[in-house]
């Protein structure tokens, strides 16, 4: 029971970090100071991961018409509809479009990201590292969301340049304590996006590159040969399903606050929790 109330905390905490551009590792790592789960290191590291497969069943569902690619039944073609929606009337190519900028977006984090999994845990998943990104965003969050006045109010008006380059800022969320969720809209913002435009952005991003890392730790706990006690999967469904519940309330909240006030807030949080990783990795200097 201790250890199913441990994944709760573990949920809530993935629930809301992994949208709101906070950081769910630095996170992560003051929350294990506290809870400490009787588990196998392997089965944490792989459950760490996977635990985000409950957030991206919120994104699904709370999203499932802006991304589903098929015309329902009783929805109306477009009047402007050209000579391949004609063909194909259940297509919904705008859809199928921002598809192919979710694609786009996703490529780089996968190039550079599946060569480099195992050497970015053993070297840079520490206290310092996460502490230095957590302050380093915050700051730029501050310098970037200035009340410049967006270019790009809408998604449709997305290209595969924004998306590549919204993807290259989302190669530097491997570095842990970064916050996938905070790189993209910082690169997002400097395009010129809106805060609701780089947010939804992001939120679409994490379907493909969560699930991805998350089937990957699990194939490669799997590989290792590392099996599952019942305890295990109780732990891991409780997290997923708690993180679900959670992502579907932070999400809400995210896109609610962003259409009337900035990212700054999140900035100066970031900045006050790195400092705290800080500390708190340097009292542990002292008593080792």
């Amino acid at each position: 029971m201790v250890e199913i109330l441990k994944a709760v905390l573990m949920g809530i905490v993935e629930g809301i970090t992994e949208w709101l551009p906070i950081s769910s590792t630095g996170h992560m790592i003051l929350l294990e100071q506290i809870v400490q789960f009787q588990l196998s290191e392997a089965f944490m590291s792989m459950f760490r991961v996977v635990i985000q497969l409950g957030a991206i069943l919120a994104v699904v569902l709370l999203y499932f018409d802006k991304l589903w690619p098929f015309r329902k039944p009783h929805e109306p073609a477009p009047q402007s509809a050209n000579l391949s929606q004609k063909l194909i009337p259940w297509l919904r190519p705008n859809i199928w479009r921002l598809w192919g900028l979710i694609l786009i977006a996703s490529v780089p984090a996968a190039v550079i990201g599946l060569p480099l999994d195992d050497w970015l845990d053993t070297h840079l998943y520490n206290a310092p590292v996460v502490a230095a990104t957590l302050i380093l965003y915050g700051v730029l969050f501050l310098v970037v969301d200035n009340g410049r006045r967006p270019s790009i109010t809408h998604m449709d008006q997305l290209t595969w340049k924004h998306a590549l380059v919204v993807g290259l800022w989302q190669v530097l969320s491997l570095i842990p304590g970064t916050s996938r969720s905070g790189a993209t809209i910082v690169g997002g913002l400097l395009l010129g996006l809106s805060r609701p435009v780089a947010a939804q952005f992001t939120f679409y991003l994490a379907i493909p590159v969560m699930a991805g890392a998350s089937g990957l730790k699990l194939v490669k706990y799997l590989l290792a040969g590392n099996t599952f006690t019942g305890l295990e999967i109780g732990v891991m469904l409780i997290g997923m399903v708690v993180a679900f519940v959670v992502s579907l309330l932070a999400i809400g909240f995210l896109m609610r606050y962003v259409k009337k006030h900035s990212f700054r807030l999140f900035g100066w949080y970031r900045i006050a929790l790195g400092v705290l990783v800080l500390g708190v990795f340097f009292v542990q200097g002292l008593l080792a």
